[in-house]
């Protein structure tokens, strides 16, 4: 259904999508072309942001290029395959988010209750291993949620009160028995969103616990300041996403749960390069430090020395 019929809006919402999307684009490439650009930046927590900024690339434009092309060619419409498709990618995308920061907030425990181990604890070998587990565990959930829509087969000509095929609304839509798909949510919901938040806020009580032991002010502000930008993220995300599932199960106001939609959608991934650049030192010195490196008339000179080659070779 989108957000809004109204003609007159049309054009504000396609300046406003392809904005954010392109600002979403552009700046979680910058963190991961600082990260990796920047010997001081490779440590286990900045891998984490690096993986986390890529999902986040990943979990908008599965939303928003469809939105775009919606408004520009004034349909909603979308095949049954292609809205498969994308669900199956939405939640991909959406539990590698809530994996990844959950290990991002197991990584905070581990270097502030556990500084000494820190590097014994978070190897390489145990990052790559909590990645692609948190991979595995999003696949799962992608494929159980397939083989739920996958039974129902009267998906024609229905109506979906959201701007993308959303997992919550589509179950809402069977016509058989909604006591097994009810079942199925609430399973889901413990083991992708009960589990780990729990381990979320299990980790922040451990951590909360340590930093109130320690004796100076100074040490209290360094030691939770490298949590901040992680916290602000994580209550971003998951007071959005629960407030679409409540508004889902409710039955509250449509609009207000597509516009919830688009915030933890949307606007999320599109804040969280700015939330860790401007809350993190590092990354800002990484930056800075990246941008000296960009001479502005070396790049120029080089573009044009490749185009110069170009046309030498077609003559």
């Amino acid at each position: 259904m989108g957000l809004s019929e109204d003609p007159e809006l049309q054009p504000f919402l396609f300046g406003i999508f392809l904005s954010m999307y392109l600002v979403t684009v552009f700046g979680n490439l910058a963190i991961i072309l600082t990260v990796t650009a920047d010997s001081h930046l490779h440590t286990p927590m900045y891998f984490f942001l690096c993986i986390l900024s890529l999902v986040d690339m990943g979990f908008t434009s599965t939303t928003v290029p469809k939105v775009i092309v919606d408004i520009l060619i004034h349909s909603t419409a979308i095949s049954y395959a292609g809205c498969l498709t994308q669900m199956s990618v939405f939640v991909l995308f959406g539990c590698m988010d809530d994996f990844l920061l959950t290990v991002m907030a197991y990584d905070r425990f581990v270097a502030i209750c556990h500084p000494l181990h820190y590097q014994i604890i978070m190897n390489s070998h145990r990052c790559g291993f909590l990645v692609l587990a948190s991979l595995w565990a999003s696949l799962l959930d992608s494929l159980l949620q397939n083989l739920m829509i996958l039974q129902v087969i009267c998906f024609t000509g229905v109506e979906i009160c959201n701007f993308f095929c959303d997992p919550s609304q589509i179950l809402n839509l069977t016509c058989s028995d909604t006591v097994i798909s009810d079942i199925f949510t609430y399973i889901v919901s413990i083991l992708y969103g009960f589990l780990p938040m729990s381990g979320i806020l299990l980790s922040y009580y451990k951590i909360v616990s340590s930093i109130l032991r320690i004796s100076s002010p100074g040490g209290r502000y360094k030691a939770f300041s490298t949590c901040g930008s992680h916290l602000t993220v994580v209550c971003l995300f998951y007071g959005t996403a629960v407030g679409v599932y409540l508004s889902s199960t409710f039955s509250l106001s449509a609009g207000k749960g597509a516009l919830a939609s688009v915030v933890y959608t949307v606007v999320t991934p599109m804040l969280n390069p700015f939330i860790y650049s401007l809350r993190n030192r590092d990354i800002k010195k990484s930056m800075k430090r990246v941008l000296n490196k960009l001479d502005p008339f070396q790049c120029l000179s080089y573009a044009f020395g490749l185009f110069g080659k170009s046309s030498n070779t077609t003559d």
